[in-house]
Order: structure tokens, then C-alpha cells, then sequence
């Protein structure tokens, strides 16, 4: 099979971006993605001191196919997020929750000698996604990690009439309300501060409710929502509890006791805040014993919900707010800062050169 020389984007010890090149045999049940755009995710600090090639939200172009492949052809559309592989064999696998298979290669954790942040990317062509004519490349690309992300505790855990609330308004939580929101589902905000309460209940967010929580008790918090403040106007309308607590703030909360007076009795519990091994999710026991409360957690797609994901957001116009970058060392630096700082609204992208929004 032939080999290519790519471009690629590496972390360091230092935390400084290297760029070099790498060389790719590809094999002949893979596809080779000409890197049009990658999103720039949270989970990409964790390995900016990693020599590795990083990045894992690519969008892009196939330039070659591999000989044993089908359902793929040079020009397609193609993009492929956190897994690069699974068994295929496993009891997880076979029952579609290959995100779980105990063989599987994950970012991060495999293959580091690739990523997203390059010039191509030799992957799998069963782990790689068609993306939708309707669909931007560019906002395509920060759906294929945090828009699997959110997408799948939303498919599997909530309905048309239930009211959702998410914690944190930013690149995994802008996300969750926008796809909540085309779900059918009631949408209530939580932030520390009212810095977003404006964006939040206004397009393309359009959220039902927005709470300031920072400082505030449970009894403050419940009052307030119980009694219908938070909306867009000043009249204050009857609320119902939270079926849905979606966590997706950059680092844990310390209490979520606060919110569990104006979650329903067995309601969800959704923590999707990426946190080291070492930290503690804490919840009032008896509270949440007594309440039949389920704390459920979730880590990206498999890869039906996957491909329904990018559907459903073609079909609907879910478009992530980007906010873009050049995919130079400079540039990928530049994403990070404005990332590392808060200022990220709300997911980054880098473009590669020559790039085109229409493709």
C-alpha cells in the first residue's frame, strides 16, 4: 500500500507544540482523511506535555482507500472521534457498547504517532463516520467528540417532555442545550455566575431558565426555581423538577446537593466532566438513596449513536458556536491560551491550509 508523509502537530514536555512529520503505511482495511478542520477539546490539555500527535475531532476529506475497504471512496466526506478500534469479538462489542470492550484504542492511549492536529490521518474504516452534505465540515469536526459526547446520555436517558438542566455553559454544556433543545426538552442552565445568562436564553441556545449558583444555598436555589424565576421575562411562570442533571462544567462541582430538592424523584444524574483519577463525585447519601436518584456515567458514542448523532444535527441544524483557529503552531497555541483562560466561545477548530468552509 503506498506511504504518506503528513504534517503533524506534537505535545512536549514542555508543553510547547512541535511541529515535525510522520510517515503512514496504510493498511489495507483503512481510509486516509485529508484533515480539512479538528476541534480543539478540553481533553487535549491533558496531553499537551505528551510527545504525541494530538487532536481527535477531524473533519476532512478521504485522499485514499485501502484494498480491502468498501463503503468508502476517494472525496467522501469523513471524520472520526475518541475510538480508533475495538475488538470486535468481545460481549461489549457485539452488543454495541464497543466503547467498553477492554481491547479498545482510544486517544490518548494508542496510536500516538497520529491525530487530528495534522495534515492527514490514516484510521479503521469501520471507526470513521460519513458526515452529511447538510453538515459543515468545520462544525462538524467539534461534534465528533463533544457532540457524541452529550448527544448519547441525551438519546438514552431523556424524552421530548422532559425538563434537562445543565450545569456549565461551555464547550461539552453549549452543546447539551442545543441538542436538548431540538430533542423537544424543557432546558434549565446552571452557571456560576450571570456572565452567560443573556447568551444562554437567547439563540441559538434559547434555554427555558438560567441560574447563577455560586454562593447560593440549596433553599435559595430551590426557591428561586420552584417559584419560576430565571426566565426570559420578568414574569415568573410555574416550573416543574428537573427529570435530567446533566454535569458538564470544566472541573467538578463541590456540592450537588443543591440540586437535588428540584430534581423529580428518580431523576438522572449525568456527570460528563473529565476529571482525574483521583477525584470524587459527592452526593447527600440518604438523599439520593431515598430519592431513587441514578448517577449514570457516560463516556462518548458507540458508533450507531454516533452516526444518529450526526444525522439528527444535519437534519436539525445543531451548529456548535466555534471560534477558529489556523492549524499552526502558533495557532493551536493560541487555541489552548484562549481555551486554558475561559475565553473559548464555545468550542475551538483549527484550519488546516487552503481550508474552505462550504466543503
Amino acid at each position: 500500500m503506498p506511504s504518506t508523509t503528513a504534517t503533524v502537530f506534537k505535545g512536549s514536555s514542555s508543553g510547547k507544540i512541535v511541529k515535525t512529520q510522520e510517515k503512514y503505511d496504510l493498511k489495507p482495511h483503512e481510509i486516509l482523511i485529508k484533515i480539512k478542520f479538528c476541534g480543539l477539546c478540553g481533553t487535549d490539555e491533558h496531553y499537551k506535555k505528551a510527545d504525541m500527535v494530538l487532536g481527535h475531532e477531524g473533519a476532512g476529506i478521504v485522499e485514499d482507500v485501502g484494498s480491502s475497504v468498501t463503503g468508502w471512496k476517494k472525496g467522501d466526506r469523513a471524520g472520526w472521534g475518541y475510538t480508533h478500534s475495538t475488538c470486535g469479538t468481545c460481549q461489549k462489542c457485539l452488543s454495541g457498547a464497543e466503547i467498553f470492550c477492554q481491547d479498545r484504542a482510544f486517544y490518548g492511549e494508542t496510536d500516538q504517532n497520529m491525530g487530528g492536529f495534522a495534515s492527514h490521518f490514516p484510521i479503521d474504516a469501520r471507526y470513521a463516520f460519513h458526515i452529511p452534505a447538510e453538515l459543515p465540515l468545520h462544525l462538524a469536526a467539534p461534534l465528533m467528540c463533544g457532540g457524541a459526547t452529550v448527544f448519547s446520555p441525551l438519546y438514552n436517558h431523556v424524552r421530548p417532555t422532559s425538563h434537562v438542566g445543565i450545569i456549565g455553559l461551555g464547550g461539552l454544556g453549549h452543546l447539551a442545550v442545543l441538542f436538548a433543545k431540538k430533542m423537544g426538552c424543557e432546558v434549565t442552565v446552571f452557571s456560576g455566575s450571570d456572565s452567560k445568562k443573556e447568551e444562554a436564553l437567547s439563540a441559538p441556545f434559547n434555554a427555558d431558565a438560567f441560574f447563577a449558583v455560586k454562593g447560593k444555598s440549596a433553599d435559595e436555589l430551590t426557591k428561586m426555581f420552584l417559584e419560576g424565576a430565571g426566565g426570559k421575562g420578568e414574569q415568573k411562570e410555574t416550573r416543574r423538577k428537573l427529570d435530567c442533571l446533566i454535569v458538564s462544567t470544566s472541573v467538578l462541582p463541590d456540592d450537588l446537593g443543591i440540586y437535588f430538592d428540584i430534581l423529580e424523584p428518580q431523576g438522572v444524574i449525568l456527570p460528563l466532566t473529565v476529571a482525574g483519577p483521583d477525584e470524587k463525585l459527592q452526593v447527600p447519601y440518604m438523599r439520593f438513596l431515598q430519592g431513587g436518584i441514578k448517577v449514570i456515567g457516560s463516556c462518548i458514542a458507540p458508533r450507531y449513536e454516533h452516526n444518529l448523532m450526526l444525522n439528527f444535527a444535519a437534519r436539525n441544524k445543531v451548529h456548535p458556536v466555534v471560534m477558529k483557529f489556523p492549524m499552526t503552531v502558533e495557532g493551536i497555541e493560541e487555541g489552548f491560551k484562549t481555551l486554558e483562560e475561559g475565553k473559548m466561545r464555545y468550542r475551538g477548530v483549527l484550519v488546516a491550509e487552503g481550508a474552505n468552509e462550504d466543503e
